[in-house]
């Protein structure tokens, strides 16, 4: 199989100084900072400079006064434990000595109310804290599409709550989360407890691009406008035909599916209405990124697995987080091969050898490989250049030997 190794021309507009636009944006928002312990959430995404930023918006709080110290917000990921979330927070670089400010894990929550869609919860250690930095990256959703997406107030709202508020959110339809948003929000927000939001915009290659603070009570006034912009920046496939897609790489580090849904175009929930691009025939996944620490969410969207990620798979912490969301199409185990070679070599000889792609994962979308039949197509996007020559698949020891690019 000869392939083209494709360059995607996406929006680059990286920030040159992190640090000192995390200070500008804190410094602007002109407010009285809590003075006492203060908390900053973590999630479990794969964020670019979320230690950096996490550490920069840590000391500008000590610097004002407080006692700044980071908690998970991660609803049910990880095995839903204290020492699990912990544990993947650590993973993305947040340690208590290269923050210098404690890690409080647990899975302790404080019920703040109830709403018509349930009961609204927040965990203990910022219930009890002085304030809440609320810290996330903006970006679309896997599961629905709204003013709001994934970002500050579904942090609040899921990430906030562990494992009581994950099961509740995900037990309505999709239709219906972004309406427990707009419902649970102002019950959060009324509570006082939240003192400020700071989130983080990407661009096409998964730069920091944007920093945006505001105030509690501006949170869901700006971040709607926010959800809109990254729109601008949000890298997707250059083709949206495709007869079968090759994702190098899948877990939580790239999204909350392990494959973002509004890249590969399904979103594998009965009965709700799906996207309509692009449309792939045959998904194969091939890896399970080491960071996701086992929990491999999403393998149910492919159609064809290697061993090598099943033996990766922590089936605990899989369902765990699977079962709290209530889609269990994204558990489900696809068709097992022994490795790279074997699988695509069934791909092929069932379904074909054109209108193939290779992507190292769904969130790093600047350098992938297609076959040689889509060149027309390519040469005719607007976003993409091709090299010069093409290259022929090769394998060593049943693993493919194509290069990705660093993101």
């Amino acid at each position: 199989m000869r392939l083209l190794r494709v360059h995607q021309n996406l929006v680059s507009n990286p920030l040159t100084d992190v640090v000192a636009e995390v200070r500008a944006q804190l410094d602007a928002l002109e407010l009285e900072v809590p003075q006492g312990d203060v908390g900053i959430t973590a999630g479990s995404r794969g964020i670019s400079n979320i230690a950096t930023i996490t550490k920069a918006a840590g000391d500008w709080l000590r610097e004002h006064g407080a006692s700044p110290f980071v908690f998970p917000a991660m609803g049910s990921h990880n095995g839903a434990t204290g020492e699990g979330q912990r544990s993947m927070v650590e993973s993305l670089g947040i340690t208590e000595e290269a923050m210098g400010m404690p890690i409080r894990a647990s899975m302790e929550c404080v019920k703040l109310g109830s709403v018509a869609t349930g009961d609204v919860w927040m965990d203990r250690f910022a219930y009890e804290s002085a304030g809440v930095l609320v810290l996330n990256r903006i970006k679309l959703h896997t599961c629905f599409s709204g003013t709001l997406q994934s970002g500050l107030t579904k942090m609040m709202v899921v990430g906030m709550g562990k494992i009581r508020s994950a099961e509740t959110f995900h037990a309505a339809p999709a239709s219906q989360m972004r309406d427990m948003l707009l419902e649970m929000g102002p019950v959060i927000l009324n509570s006082g407890k939240i003192w400020a939001g700071l989130t983080i915009l990407e661009d096409g290659f998964d730069q920091t691009a944007e920093l945006h603070a505001m105030p509690a009570d501006k949170i869901l006034e700006i971040e709607p406008q926010l959800v809109e912009k990254h729109h601008s920046y949000f890298p997707s496939l250059p083709i949206d035909d495709l007869n079968v897609l090759i994702v190098d790489e899948i877990g939580k580090t790239y999204s909350g599916t392990g494959m973002d849904t509004n890249v590969i175009g399904y979103r594998g929930v009965k009965g709700h209405e799906d996207l309509e691009k692009p449309d792939i025939r045959i998904i194969g996944v091939l890896n399970l990124a080491e960071k996701s620490q086992g929990n491999a969410i999403g393998v149910g969207l492919a159609d064809f697995c290697t061993q090598r990620l099943r033996d990766a798979m922590s089936e605990e912490k899989t369902f765990i987080n699977v079962y709290t969301t209530g889609d269990m199409q994204r558990i489900k185990i696809p068709a097992t091969l022994p490795d790279d070679e074997v699988l695509i070599d069934k791909i092929k000889a069932r379904y074909g050898s054109e209108r193939w792609m290779f992507i190292p994962n769904t969130l790093h979308l600047g350098e992938l490989f297609v076959t040689e039949d889509l060149r027309p197509e390519i040469e005719a996007h607007p976003l993409c250049e091709i090299d010069p020559s093409p290259i022929e698949l090769s394998f060593k020891n049943g693993r493919h030997e194509l290069m990705f690019s660093s993101p």
